[in-house]
């Protein structure tokens, strides 16, 4: 099992959040077993989603695929997103 948490920006939250919920299945079909979100409490648009994957190649698969690049436009992504694989110490 692979962590994974990204950190990003979007336009309107609730816009993007029925893009995300959409696209679970792709998630899922790709390796994700959990995530969760987790909003700044001074801007809710920027947002942590920390996610475990049954392995960080799928993940890293996913986090590149055109599936997710067409979603993160639907959905109104402002900006790059910032990735981060950590490990248990």
């Amino acid at each position: 099992m692979a962590s994974m948490v990204i950190q990003i920006k979007v336009k309107d939250f609730a816009e993007w959040k029925k893009v995300f919920d959409y696209s679970a299945s792709l998630r899922t079909s790709n390796g994700e077993i959990s995530h969760q979100i987790y909003q700044d409490p001074g801007d809710t648009n920027k947002m942590a989603i920390v996610y475990q994957w049954n392995s960080v190649a799928n993940a890293q698969k996913f986090f590149q695929s055109p599936e997710l690049k067409a979603a993160q436009a639907k959905a109104g992504v402002d900006g790059p997103m910032n990735i981060y694989f950590p490990q248990s110490a």
